[in-house]
């Protein structure tokens, strides 16, 4: 029954690799050989001889001596356990992505567009860049991404321009989300997993994150595509000052979540639900004082405003949420439960350990996930080490974090960043690999290697 768990992961992962061959959400896949998986899991239970205790975080002694009874209760247990961390992550995320969209119905993040000052493209790179790696590590990289390529559509209108921006904007913005606890959902899982803590992710990463941002922006600054100036586009309508107002507010709430959780110990979605609570209080207020100030005339005449009045910001956010990224990751991290549950992902883990070292492991995890996505990737590797030997803020779960989180840089599939980009830019798969690559190579082995030497 092993054979055939493994041969279901495997499958399904193939048909998430290759969804746009096949026309299929990878969505889909993920929630069937989650469901097989399991299935797999309770059909062959009594043939088990091994299992892996997810509290001890240890093999658990004389699984294969246990009645069918025991079994069946402790794998009632262990996918309950398995759902709950899952779903702390998921709840996680659908708090901080409508904070994210209730910015954007008061067309907040167009107040960011005031900080470009300059016609000059190689100033520009720079801004956009610096921009995408501080919004990432606040917002995720994925809505950093989005939100940048928005604004660069406001301000060049040829898109054989903007690809060049939008390769650089997806390395900076994998890179600020690789130091930050709410900046990558892979970083996320290792924080809420008590892998790391906010201090010392931020104190080990923020330096080679740097690196793998700016070596990339400085040699990119001297290629032809950023010499010389850009003409704007015409001027569009400003944010206000209530989008302005939604925006610092938003992302202040969104950096408190992880000052919450060190103040009162409580997990991270307990506070990523206060954050909500408040900004969605405040939307609701704006937006029934701009109804009461409004008279039926003026909504006649404005359909969209009276539209807008009858549809509070907080529920438009929930609706406009990536529910499939959300079912997705459901999908992903509870099929890689059911191979750890077996043990095969720890008995994998000291297996490899045993021929190469960590630190080379985890660099060709990190290339690993320019071509394989990272949450599984990450989800696998939280479950090879030994907790005794590999506590909280041990290096390696450091240097996990780092390439995970840049390493899909180098292909641009390898990361969700790269492929909302491919998709808003139309960006071809073979130019980023002949334009961009080699910068982002060049970026996640610099700051590999300080990594190194820091920890050396």
């Amino acid at each position: 029954m092993e054979i055939f768990i493994v041969v279901v992961f495997v499958l399904g992962y193939l048909a998430i690799t290759i969804e746009h061959s096949l026309k299929i959400d990878k969505l889909v896949p993920a929630l069937l050989m989650m469901a097989l998986a399991w299935a797999g899991v309770a059909f062959g239970l009594d043939g088990f001889t091994t299992w892996f205790d997810s509290h001890a975080h240890s093999m658990l002694e004389g699984f294969g001596l246990m009645e069918h009874e025991e079994k069946l209760h402790l794998l009632e247990s262990t996918l309950l356990h398995h759902f709950g961390k899952t779903c702390e992550i998921l709840i996680f995320l659908v708090g901080a992505m409508t904070i994210v969209e209730i910015i954007d119905h008061f067309n907040g993040f167009s107040t960011i567009k005031n900080f470009v000052k300059t016609k000059k493209k190689a100033v520009l790179l720079w801004i956009v860049a610096i921009l995408g790696f501080i919004l990432s590590a606040i917002i995720d990289n994925l809505t950093a991404t989005i939100v940048l390529i928005t604004i660069l559509r406001k301000l060049i209108p040829e898109n054989k321009d903007r690809i060049w921006y939008a390769g650089l904007i997806i390395i900076a913005a994998n890179a600020g989300g690789a130091w930050s606890p709410i900046g990558d959902v892979t970083t996320t899982m290792l924080w809420m997993g008590n892998k790391v803590s906010t201090v010392k992710l931020i104190e080990y990463l923020i330096v080679p994150s740097l690196l793998c941002m700016v070596l990339p922006t400085l040699i990119a600054s001297f290629l032809p595509a950023f010499k010389g100036n850009f003409e704007p586009a015409e001027e569009e309508e400003a944010s206000g000052k209530t989008g302005a107002l939604m925006l610092y507010l938003g992302l202040a709430l969104i950096v408190f979540v992880p000052v919450f959780k060190t103040i009162t110990h409580l997990p991270p979605y307990v506070g990523m639900m206060l954050s909500l609570s408040i900004v969605a209080l405040v939307a609701e207020m704006i937006s029934n004082r701009k109804f009461s100030m409004t008279s039926v005339e003026d909504a006649e005449d404005h359909p969209q405003d009276a539209h807008s009045a009858h549809h509070s910001p907080t529920f438009k956010a929930l609706a406009k949420i990536e529910m499939p990224s959300i079912l997705f990751f459901l999908g992903i991290l509870m099929t890689v439960a059911a191979l750890e549950s077996l043990g095969l992902i720890f008995t994998f883990g000291q297996n490899v350990l045993g021929s190469i070292s960590s630190d080379l492991f985890v660099l060709l995890l990190g290339a690993g996930s320019a071509v394989i996505d990272n949450v599984p990737l990450v989800a696998a590797s939280m479950g090879m080490f030994d907790v005794a030997n590999y506590p909280l803020d041990n290096h390696i779960w450091h240097f996990i974090a780092y390439a995970a989180g840049t390493g899909g840089s180098m292909l641009i599939i390898g990361s969700a960043a790269g492929v909302v980009a491919m998709g808003m830019e139309k960006i071809s798969f073979f130019w980023y690999l002949k334009k961009i690559a080699w910068l982002a190579m060049i970026g996640y082995l610099a700051g590999f290697g300080f990594m190194i030497l820091f920890h050396s």
